[in-house]
């Protein structure tokens, strides 16, 4: 045998042999003994039900850690008009910032205490903190705000809406108390596809505008997860003012096309829906609430390029070698308009002026409407002592007058309310101003011709008091702050 037919002691025939069985053994292992898919590695099972974002953090620590940065206050200067949750202070009284919405809504919880929002760790802790008569409709408050809504919603029915705030929020486990939205409210615990969890909410308010809530694209879902909350709603009240439920009043509006005016005509349709009443006026009047979705769903320019909401406040970011949506959601602004660089090239600078210039407007015309709003509301204080003097009052110029009042004071609210100070639908939100101040003032025209008709004369300027709806608020005895009271950036309020 030749040097070369063997090797180490072994004849060539007996390799070939060795590796032929290698082969054959590994091809039936490729056959018939691997699964026919590859199966990703599991390290943690997320629990069906679990609320616990810990247990969540285990398996997505990237995201969890993002999520936990809401906790922490953001860099001041960043956004000129929405301050909250800024270093350089907690919070930001809104009443202060716009002294007329203190005049407006004095006799309701929001004419006490109304703060600009924070980060959404704060949601339960910020309702904690916050004067008690924000919390007076009772356990209806938490929809929103904690995880456990759905939950404690399906097993107390229709005591979850109307017991008392606090009695409903112990029933929440101590550890969680004070826990604001967590993963359980957007996404599926086994694969992390998005849910809606608001079923007793959302899901009926979808289809009333002939949305399919089980046949939403995954796309418009990242908008839709963010809709359980940031929209307007209704708590509608029994006759001894104890909250029933909770509604979107969208129920005369189309997907995409959920306008102001099919809101008044919901809320005004039923006296039930009716929350309190305002001290000025003496009125009956239901309220609108953060109403982002439907300024933003309006045709407006990003919606109807397909843009949604976590385009812009969940941009991707990099955490070490991984490409994450970055789940510390806050406004683009602060975030230095990275998420609007996905697709405008134009730069930060160029993009924060011309979205500083869209609030700017939208910021003029919302005082206007405001202020007008405002003086009408006075001049009806006015009309009712000339009527308690038992001096006569053309009624039917009074309704008109309170009509046009009411369709002015829900205007100027949805604009004042929605957070996105214009931006969301510059258009829509312009447009909503100018009609808020075309209603109060021809309201205030109506009025000033039945104080004449009473021989009474109205003065050229209203005194609108501020001092006795900013001062002294609540149980807190909260001040105004003129400090950081918000002007007109086209200077001409005073003149009006």
């Amino acid at each position: 045998m030749s040097p070369r037919s063997q090797r180490n002691g072994r004849p060539a025939g007996a390799v070939a042999i060795c590796f032929l069985c290698l082969l054959i053994g590994f091809c039936l292992a490729l056959c018939g003994c691997q699964p026919s898919k590859p199966e990703a590695v599991k390290t943690v099972s997320i629990p069906d039900g679990e609320i616990d974002p810990e247990v969540w953090g285990k398996a997505y620590p990237d995201e969890y850690n993002l999520w936990k940065k809401t906790e922490e206050p953001e860099p001041p200067g960043k956004s000129k008009y929405k301050r909250g949750f800024d270093a350089d202070r907690p919070t930001y009284d809104k009443l202060s910032e716009y002294p007329y919405m203190a005049l407006l809504f004095s006799g309701w919880g929001f004419g006490v205490e109304y703060n600009e929002p924070r980060g959404h760790a704060n949601m339960i802790r910020d309702q904690l903190e916050v004067d008690a008569a924000r919390l007076k409709a009772g356990g209806v408050c938490l929809s929103c705000k904690t995880p456990y809504a759905p939950q404690l919603q399906k097993e107390l029915g229709a005591d979850y809406y109307k017991l008392p705030y606090k009695e409903v929020l112990l029933k929440i486990p101590e550890k969680n108390r004070s826990l604001g939205v967590a993963c359980i409210d957007c996404h599926d615990n086994r694969d992390m596809s998005l849910r809606l969890s608001r079923g007793f909410t959302l899901v009926e308010a979808l289809k009333a505008i002939g949305a399919d809530p089980d046949k939403l694209p995954r796309q418009e879902m990242r908008t839709y997860v963010c809709a359980q909350c940031h929209v307007t709603y209704n708590i509608p009240k029994d006759k001894e003012m104890n909250s029933v439920g909770l509604f979107f009043p969208w129920q005369k509006s189309k997907l995409g096309n959920i306008t102001i005016e099919d809101i008044i005509k919901v809320i005004r349709s039923d006296d039930s829906n009716k929350e309190w009443k305002q001290t000025v006026t003496g009125f009956k009047l239901a309220f609108i609430r953060h109403p982002e979705f439907e300024l933003f769903s309006n045709h407006s320019v990003h919606w109807k390029a397909g843009a949604a909401c976590a385009d812009c406040h969940m941009p991707y970011t990099r955490v070490g070698v991984h490409k994450v949506s970055d789940h510390r959601v806050m406004s683009p602004l602060k975030n230095d308009l990275r998420a609007c660089g996905q697709c405008h090239p134009e730069g930060p600078d160029w993009l924060k002026e011309r979205v500083i210039e869209i609030q700017d407007r939208t910021v003029s015309l919302m005082l206007r409407a405001g202020y007008a709003t405002a003086t009408t509301a006075k001049l009806f204080e006015a009309v009712h002592r000339v009527r308690e003097e038992g001096k006569p009052i053309d009624e039917e110029i009074y309704n008109k007058a309170k009509d046009f009042y009411e369709e002015a004071f829900y205007r100027c609210v949805f604009i004042g309310a929605e957070n996105s100070v214009g931006f969301h639908n510059p258009p829509e939100a312009m447009r909503v101003l100018g009609d808020s101040i075309a209603f109060a003032v021809k309201s205030e025209a109506f009025l000033r011709q039945i104080l004449a008709m009473a021989g009474v004369e109205a003065p050229m300027k209203v005194e609108l008091e501020m001092a006795k709806y900013l001062d002294d608020r609540g149980g807190k005895k909260l001040k105004g702050e003129p400090a950081i009271e918000i002007k007109d950036p086209m200077n001409l309020q005073d003149m009006f």
